[in-house]
């Protein structure tokens, strides 16, 4: 499925060479998917304000278990349509920072990492 490309830097619509909205294919449009669902918190969709992360209710500020956050990250991967199975890996932890990916396979038989 095409999706509107966003610039990796400013996360932000852009334009292809001909002056034209940039769009992304499979699969780097479901990747792309994927990193928005992960960067969306809880009730910011004005149009569905039953997705997102709970971020500001369960996990900033706060010391949730590890997973609490693997699996809303997991649940928020696979609200994507196409997307197969979703499993979240951290990284490190340091300076109150986590960071990791999340493996995402596809209905297309694809695999590709979203890195947080």
């Amino acid at each position: 499925m095409n999706t509107m490309l966003l610039d990796q830097e400013i996360w932000d619509v852009c334009l292809d060479a001909n002056g034209n909205w940039a769009m992304a294919s499979d699969p780097y449009s479901l990747a792309q998917d994927v990193a928005c669902e992960l960067k969306t918190f809880f009730a910011e969709c004005y149009y569905d304000t039953s997705v997102g992360i709970r971020y500001k209710e369960d996990i900033l500020g706060k010391l949730p278990p590890i997973s609490l956050v693997r699996s809303q990250m997991e649940t928020a991967a696979l609200r994507v349509v196409g997307i197969l199975t979703a499993q979240c890996v951290f990284d490190a932890f340091s300076n109150r920072q986590l960071s990791g990916y999340v493996l995402c396979s596809t209905t297309a038989n694809q695999t590709f990492k979203v890195t947080f």
